[in-house]
């Protein structure tokens, strides 16, 4: 598989992630992880550009937030 890319970026009015295909399985498994029945609201992961992200990219963060 290849080397899992992903870019964040957007205006005001909406945000755009886009990443290849192991990007997208990256992603789907920290979501899957945050979904986790043993954690509670509050987990959450920072990504951010030019580390976990490519660069250029804003940063992200992947909240659970179980009053939502």
């Amino acid at each position: 598989m290849d080397t899992p890319r992903i870019k964040v970026y957007g205006s005001a009015a909406e945000i755009t992630i886009a990443a290849n295909a192991a990007g997208l399985h990256a992603l789907a498994e920290q979501l899957v992880n945050l979904a986790d029945p043993e954690l509670g609201g509050g987990y959450h992961l920072h990504l951010d550009g030019g580390i976990n992200l490519e660069e250029g990219s804003i940063n992200l963060i992947l909240a659970r937030d179980d009053e939502v």
